[in-house]
């Protein structure tokens, strides 16, 4: 039974580092995104 916890918590675990890693690489494109249309409003 401890096993069975211990494998699904480091499991959710991971996915939650890499679901982290891919909303943070999307805002940064984002964010990219809306300055480069800034620089051509100016």
């Amino acid at each position: 039974m401890v096993r069975k916890f211990l494998a699904l918590a480091l499991v959710t675990g991971g996915l939650m580092v890499s679901a982290c890693n891919t909303v943070a690489g999307a805002g940064k494109d984002v964010s990219s995104a809306g300055e480069a249309v800034s620089d051509a409003a100016k």
